[in-house]
């Protein structure tokens, strides 16, 4: 009796995993055990005890240290195996985007070779937002899968992967701007069980995995060296060193949470890209730890590169190009251009007319930001 009233007679509330908003303000969960969180305004952050908002906290979850003010987000760079500014640049946004409950959120793509600190980078990322007792973890085998992991987390980190199929390309795609998933629930014949989340995804792997326009479209594509053996440290004393500077870390991107929330009504972008309100909540944020125009610049070069890299990867796209460069202009079918490339198996090249200008239109779709 009791639980049917409070399932049918009690008062309904929103449930939230790691992040929730209400009122203009965030509310980060810091998951330990007297329930508290971080609440941010645009006047700045505080502990609270008793916050509006509900949270959920499922198997694995890890609490959040208490945060500490008057830290630098600098103090992040040293732990992070970056080629340039501007990928420094690139994972502070990615961080800040993620302290945002509704997205969308870039996926975060990290390639390099073995001994590159992938891995690393990847916990290091998702320790200052939703650490975990599995903080990485394999690909998923299905698209039920995937979001019922997005259902009882909030950073999915996935690790060592060689490859995206196509069904999980386009899921991470629905996942960054939010999506849904519905299946039957079990032991029923017509009952509907729907999963609906947006996440922030962390993918890191040997190779570039992020081969389709539609996605790289919603990436932050990283590509890190190898580490030198020299500067090589163990594993222990970097955690150890990280977790010293992590409270402040952590009270930084609180600031500048803060910054942008205070910021973000006064920010305009000449052009929007395909993940809009990330560009203009970074671009919001970047005053607190960066000249203004700095992450513009770095994300729409980022965005070339990734595109530029799935054109030569493309067998398609990289013919149209061969075939423009010595004239102003082409005219004719599909079935004409098909003509004109390769007939060897196994090219790539599409077989049909219609396979052809599904293609056409993909790159089209892709075909990157003009420079600011």
């Amino acid at each position: 009796m009791l639980e049917a009233q409070a399932q049918f007679d009690g008062p309904q509330r929103k449930v939230s995993v790691r992040l929730a908003e209400q009122d203009g303000l965030i509310y980060l969960d810091l998951a330990d055990e007297f329930w508290r969180c971080v609440e941010i305004g645009a006047n700045g952050w505080r502990i609270t005890e008793d916050p509006p908002v509900r949270f959920r906290r499922s198997a694995g979850i890890q609490p959040l240290p208490f945060p500490v003010r008057g830290g630098s987000i600098e103090s992040l760079a040293p732990f992070l195996n970056l080629g340039s500014e501007n990928d420094f640049v690139l994972v502070v946004a990615w961080l800040l985007g993620a302290l945002r409950s509704a997205g969308p959120y870039p996926v975060l793509a990290i390639a390099g070779e073995q001994g590159s600190a992938k891995t690393v980078l990847s916990k290091l990322l998702r320790a200052l937002i939703d650490p975990s007792l599995a903080p990485v973890r394999a690909l998923p085998r299905d698209e039920r899968e995937l979001f019922i992991a997005a259902s009882n987390g909030y950073v999915l980190a996935f690790d060592n992967v060689s490859g995206l199929p196509l069904w999980l390309s386009d899921t991470l795609c629905r996942l960054a701007s939010g999506g849904a998933f519905s299946t039957r629930r079990l032991f029923t014949d017509q009952d509907e069980m729907l999963f609906a989340a947006a996440r922030p995804v962390i993918l890191n792997g040997i190779e570039e995995v992020i081969t389709r326009p539609d996605l790289a479209d919603r990436a932050i594509l990283l590509m890190l060296a190898p580490i030198a053996e020299r500067q090589r440290r163990p594993e222990t004393a970097l955690w150890r060193e990280f977790e010293f500077a992590r409270p402040r870390i952590l009270g930084a991107l609180l600031d500048a949470a803060a910054h942008g929330l205070h910021m973000l009504p006064q920010v305009r972008l000449q052009s929007l890209p395909r993940m809009a309100d990330f560009a203009l909540w970074a671009t919001a944020c970047e005053g607190a730890f960066r000249p203004a125009g700095t992450f513009e610049t770095a994300y729409w070069d980022n965005r070339r590169a990734a595109i530029e890299n799935i054109f030569d990867t493309d067998p398609v796209a990289a013919r149209v190009r061969e075939i423009m460069a010595d004239q102003a202009h082409w005219t004719g079918s599909a079935s004409e251009l098909l003509q004109t490339g390769p007939t060897v198996a196994g090219s790539g090249w599409p077989k049909n007319p219609r396979a052809l200008a599904g293609r056409l239109h993909s790159a089209k779709r892709c075909d990157g930001p003009p420079k600011p």
